[in-house]
């Protein structure tokens, strides 16, 4: 099924996966040999993308670096833009670390939108291991901005077709630009 054909309710009742950033992001681009390579579904109000850390991103022997927890966190909250309908940036990201990571073990993390105040977000994530064990949580407050702040930085082009995908199949947030009624 093309994601661009996907009609609301479509994307309302079954998880679907959702495009990578870009193709070099360290979050979740597939063409990034040193970075976490997310793959990030939405289902209904809620995304969730699964990780293993290894080697790479060992803290503590046996054990994740919290760097890399929160570079994990900040880019599974920050596919909640489907969500809102609109493109952010983060502001702010809280990771609270109630057990320490274990490497070679997946965790499931979940975010989802919590509020909205004019351009902020404010999005709520958790990651559970595969054992059912909530072991951290994530707060972010992130910025709604135009693609004109990404101009600003680098060349458009590196999103692909990114941009033009993402407004065809957003569900606009309450009060985001372009929202209906």
């Amino acid at each position: 099924m093309v994601l661009g054909s996907m009609s609301l309710a479509e994307s309302a009742s079954q998880p679907h996966r959702l495009p990578s950033h870009t193709p070099t992001c360290m979050g979740c681009g597939p063409e990034n040999p040193h970075g976490l390579q997310l793959v990030v579904y939405r289902d209904g109000d809620t995304v969730y993308g699964d990780v293993t850390f290894d080697e790479r991103h060992i803290g503590a022997p046996g054990l994740a670096h919290g760097g890399a927890v929160a570079a994990a966190c900040d880019d599974v909250l920050g596919f909640t833009l489907w969500i809102a309908g609109t493109p952010v940036v983060t502001r702010s990201l809280t990771v609270e670390y109630l057990l320490p990571v274990p490497l070679h073990q997946p965790h499931r993390i979940a975010a989802h939108i919590v509020s909205r105040d004019g351009r902020a977000l404010n999005v709520l994530g958790t990651g559970i291991g595969s054992d059912g064990v909530t072991r951290f949580t994530a707060s972010a407050v992130f910025i709604t901005v135009s693609t004109d702040h990404f101009a600003t930085h680098g060349d458009l082009s590196d999103f692909g077709d990114l941009l033009e995908r993402f407004a065809a199949t957003s569900q606009a947030f309450p009060d985001s630009p372009g929202a209906t009624t």
